[in-house]
């Protein structure tokens, strides 16, 4: 299942919300979307500096990560960014395969 690393920095109006309902709050909300398009919270950090929130999630694919994405950023309580996360043996995969390449300008 592809999984996908999320940072999140709350706005006002998010941490708003935050504060009224709770770290456990905010939990639940996550799990119950992640879980009904199939996936799974791996992990979950609240933090301070650059990015409020860190989570590794996991998806059956792509377009449940772009769905959950596209509906959060909709509601203007978080900025987000989602990074796909590939393991050791997907990286050695990649590797082996041929790419046909040519640089600019040469």
């Amino acid at each position: 299942m592809p999984k996908f690393l999320i940072q999140a920095t709350y706005t006002s109006e998010g941490t708003k919300g935050l504060l009224k309902e709770g770290a456990s709050g905010r939990r639940a909300a996550v799990d119950q979307v992640v879980s009904g398009l199939g996936g799974k919270v791996e992990a979950m950090y609240f933090a301070f500096g650059q990015d409020d929130l860190v989570m590794i999630i996991d998806f059956p694919d792509p377009v449940s990560m772009a769905a959950v994405s596209l509906t959060v950023k909709a509601s203007g309580a978080l900025h987000t960014r989602a990074t796909p996360l590939l393991t050791v043996d997907e990286i050695d995969e990649a590797s082996r395969r041929q790419v046909a390449f040519r640089a600019p300008g040469s």
